[in-house]
């Protein structure tokens, strides 16, 4: 049995490489101190709330990896209870490599990146498809757009971690420079409009 929740990610295989490299002992101060959330906090319910996309991590059961990019308006990826999440799994293209890796091997792992803000979360855990439950899908299907919801999936946190925000692009959505430049735009025609007041003779 684990005896810190960051040994779902520092196994003893990667302490040994923490130890080569010179970094165990910060690790051990944060294993002893505050140490890996495996709840949902204000904090994380936040940076959920305002995500659009994240990338889900799934493996069969030989342990081959795959990597999935959901995407969404704010909020579509919704908190259930402190510790669980849940997402409308949309139709696509029909490959089903995710619901596939999933019904032979459950553990999972969420990667959610803001660019604007220069921020990352990393979420380990294990999901479920679940299918033919109508209220559930429901409350998880999207609000915008007309994408079909075919199932949801869970995911039960096990625990989960900020990165810092060294070496992360600032990038910012298009919706939100969209919004900035008509809101300047406006700006600029009440301006324009008063300059011409003020030049017209009384």
């Amino acid at each position: 049995m684990a005896r810190y929740v960051s040994d779902v990610a520092f196994t003893p295989a990667v302490k040994a490489e923490q130890v080569r490299h010179g970094s165990r002992r910060q690790y051990e101060r944060m294993e002893n101190s505050k140490g890996w959330a495996n709840v949902v906090t204000p904090d994380l319910a936040a940076v959920l709330a305002e995500a659009r996309s994240f990338y889900l991590g799934t493996a069969n059961a030989e342990g081959q990896p795959y990597i999935q990019h959901r995407g969404g308006s704010p909020g579509f990826l919704k908190v259930i209870d402190e510790h669980t999440l849940g997402f409308a799994d949309l139709a696509g293209n029909r490959q089903y490599i995710t619901a596939g890796n999933l019904s032979e091997n459950p553990r999972a792992f969420i990667f959610v990146m803001d660019y604007a803000r220069r921020r990352r979360v990393k979420i380990w855990g294990r999901a479920r498809v679940v299918e033919n439950d109508d209220e559930l899908l429901s409350s998880l299907r999207p609000s915008q757009g007309n994408a079909i919801a075919e199932r949801a999936i869970l995911f039960e946190i096990e625990a989960w971690d900020r990165n810092c925000p060294q070496h992360i692009p600032q990038l910012v959505p298009i919706e939100d420079v969209e919004a900035a430049i008509l809101k300047l735009q406006g700006r600029i025609a009440e301006l324009e409009s008063e300059v011409e007041r003020l030049r017209s003779p009384r």
